[in-house]
């Protein structure tokens, strides 16, 4: 006879393959950086094609303009290729490369502070179909996820995007974004229970005819 898993049992099954996936990724970019601190150019081209796609997907929401993602994408690794010799490993690369493009996003707007701006609507649909987060309701009904993360405040964006799209641990999501860990899940939580609503709400409107 078979016994079955109990859900709860299955959910922390997949959790900890989840988490184990994280780790053995993290650590071979994080032993690519060092490699390419050692001055190994193909680990350099690992590192740099294996992170830009976290690091692009950050800097759009972060900073809510997708079309600007590649310019901020650039900016982050080249900040982050001329201070490999400063990186040790003590946090995983992706860790660190991910608080550099914080920096980078933190810095575009101090510039554009200082400079007149041109108004345009941002094309979400450039990046949408690479943002679609899993155990959400709706998604796959065709609403739109970027617009609905800009309805979030800034930092419970910050910490949605970091844990449930690009994958970091919640204490890894801590590090880069400059806080303590419970205030992350925090503002994760709330992010989701905000997002929910918001389907809800989307869900529950009839489409115009």
């Amino acid at each position: 006879m078979i016994t079955p898993v109990p859900p709860a049992s299955r959910d922390r099954r997949r959790e900890a393959d989840k988490e184990g996936a994280v780790a053995s990724f993290d650590e071979s970019t994080t032993a690519w950086a060092l490699a390419a601190r050692a001055g190994d150019p193909a680990a350099v081209e690992r590192f740099v094609r294996a992170l830009h796609p976290d690091v692009v997907r950050y800097v759009a929401h972060l900073s809510s303009d997708p079309q600007a993602a590649d310019d901020l994408a650039q900016d982050t690794f080249l900040r982050a290729l001329g201070s490999l010799h400063r990186f040790e490993g003590r946090s995983s690369a992706r860790t660190w490369l991910l608080s550099i493009a914080r920096r980078a996003v933190i810095d575009s707007y101090r510039y554009a502070a200082t400079r007149p701006r041109l108004c345009g609507a941002d094309d979400w649909s450039v990046a949408v179909e690479h943002a679609q987060p899993s155990g959400l309701p709706g998604f796959d009904d065709g609403i739109a996820l970027l617009d609905l993360l800009d309805a979030l405040p800034d930092k419970r964006r910050e910490a949605f995007v970091l844990t449930q799209l690009i994958g970091l641990p919640y204490a890894e999501a801590a590090e880069a974004s400059g806080c303590p860990v419970g205030t992350v899940r925090s503002r994760v939580a709330r992010a989701r229970a905000t997002l929910i609503e918001l389907l809800a709400k989307a869900e529950a409107t009839p489409l115009a005819a």
